[in-house]
Formats: structure tokens, C-alpha cells, sequence
């Protein structure tokens, strides 16, 4: 399997820390965010790796080179501006997967979260994709989805406990597929910016998604206080 770290972003509520160091390079105890992703992804046997830029991009291409010092092959998809989470992933996507049911995972670079990938859950034949939710942080109190019976929904139940999606699943190419289709019949090239939000909730509502909650240390680390903090704790 291949895995993907989303890097790209411009970090703008990390500024001014982002003003001269991608959000991914921010270091947490002296590791840069993306570094953990790496050697957790490379601990679980995923040693093929994809991983995105835009902003200051080039500062993360020379600071990880080929992945050699962590027993990695890292390749890049470099975007002239960031295209948002499903536009990354769409021009990654000949990086990622030939077969239409070929499976990757995907990790945002800019989580701090100590995941063993190995614990990754197989993705079931009708399911499309399958997202890692967390119990909500302080930040997102709403919550994102909900899950029933091993599936993921939009949040419709105000009697039912919600989560956020973590920033880590697993997709079939399939999923993506029908996006590049429309981007070549419309003739635009595929550097396109796609959200991958509304994808999301429309897959949950054709119950072509599946999720399970993961119980470890996890921070979305979108301000300079919630980086500040992780370095006290």
C-alpha cells in the first residue's frame, strides 16, 4: 500500500510562524510534524510515499530529500497553488493507484497524532473509503460525523454522540475516479481546487463510507497555541 501526507496548505492561522516555514516543518519536541507521519507510515511496513507542496514547498523536498534516511521512497506532487484536500489528491493520484479498487491512505501533515498504521482496518468491498474519527476536541465541539454500526453519517441524530474526522482514512481510486473523468470532458487539467469535504458527506449519505474511532493522542495543530501547548506537554 501507498500512503499520502497532505502538505501544501499555506497555514494561514499559523502565521507568522508559516511565514517562512511550511506548516508541516513545525516542529513538536524538535521533530517536524510530517517527520512522525513518516516514521509511524514506515514502521507499518508503508514505505512508498506521496506527499504534496505548495507553499515553501521546496524547503520540504530538501529537508526529506528521497526518504533514504527513513528507509522511505518519497515522491512528490507539486501544486502551483494549494488545490484544497481533494484537489491534492486528484493530481496525486497517478502517484497513488493504477487499479480502480486500488487502495492508499491518506494522512493531513499537519496533525500531530501517534497512529500505528498497522492497525489500518480492512476496507470493505462496497465501501469507497473509510475515515478515522476522534472523540472532539475543544475547537470543534459539533463534531463532524457520526457513526452507526461501523458507518459513517452526517450528523441528522441530535440524540447521537458526534466525532471529527481525524485527518487519516483509507480511499479506493475509484472514489476520486469520476472527478478526473468530468475534469478531462470539461477540459481542465487536473489541477483543479476540490474540496473534499462535500465529496465526503455525499458518499456518507450513499453509504459508501465506513469508520471506526481511534483512541490516541491527537491535535489538529491550526494555531500557534495548540503548538505551543504540545510543546509543554
Amino acid at each position: 500500500m501507498k500512503a499520502m501526507i497532505l502538505a501544501a496548505g499555506r497555514g494561514e492561522r499559523m502565521r507568522p510562524l508559516t511565514d517562512a516555514c511550511p506548516k508541516p516543518l513545525l516542529k513538536v519536541k524538535g521533530i517536524p510534524l510530517i517527520e512522525y507521519h513518516i516514521k509511524n507510515l514506515v514502521a507499518a511496513g508503508i514505505k512508498d510515499i506521496v506527499i504534496n507542496h505548495a507553499w515553501l514547498g521546496q524547503q520540504l523536498v530538501d529537508y526529506l530529500s528521497s526518504g533514504e534516511k527513513y528507509s522511505a521512497k518519497i515522491s512528490y506532487s507539486e501544486e502551483p497553488v494549494a488545490l484544497e484536500t481533494a484537489g491534492g489528491i486528484l493530481k496525486a493520484l497517478p502517484l497513488l493507484a493504477g487499479e480502480d479498487d486500488e487502495i492508499f491512505a491518506v494522512v493531513n501533515g499537519d496533525v500531530y497524532c501517534d497512529y500505528n498504521f498497522q492497525q489500518l482496518p480492512e476496507l470493505p468491498p462496497h465501501c469507497n473509503a473509510h475515515l478515522m474519527l476522534v472523540a472532539n476536541p475543544e475547537h470543534n465541539v459539533k463534531g463532524d460525523f457520526q457513526l452507526t454500526a461501523g458507518m459513517l453519517n452526517n450528523p441528522n441524530n441530535a440524540k447521537q454522540e458526534t466525532y471529527t474526522f481525524s485527518g487519516i482514512a483509507l480511499y479506493r481510486k475509484r472514489f476520486f475516479k469520476r472527478y478526473v473523468k468530468a475534469l478531462c470532458e470539461e477540459k481542465f487539467e487536473q489541477h483543479t481546487i476540490q474540496p473534499l469535504a462535500p465529496m465526503l458527506r455525499a458518499a456518507a449519505d450513499a453509504g459508501k463510507i465506513s469508520a471506526s474511532l481511534i483512541d490516541v493522542p491527537w491535535t489538529d495543530v491550526g494555531t500557534p497555541e495548540r503548538l505551543a501547548m504540545l510543546n509543554r506537554e
